[in-house]
């Protein structure tokens, strides 16, 4: 996906989805490169983590468990 920043305010870039920059987005600075400024365009890629999300799962069960332990 590709973006462009659009504003930058407060520690955040506004980011527009190309081509049509119809819809936006923020992110915080500190994720985006150094050199980012406004009318900046950027290439952004997803990647599935797929063990992370089992360990979130993990770790959401054990919670709900604890809270159902507690309530009996």
């Amino acid at each position: 996906m590709k973006v462009t920043v659009d504003k930058i305010e407060n520690g955040k870039a506004r980011l527009l989805i190309r081509p049509q920059e119809k819809e936006d987005f923020f992110l915080p600075l500190s994720e985006l490169p150094e050199a980012v400024e406004e009318g900046s365009i950027l290439e952004i890629n997803f990647k599935l983590k797929e063990g992370e999300k089992k360990a979130a799962e993990k770790r959401v069960g054990s919670l709900l468990d604890k809270l159902k332990k507690k309530n009996n």
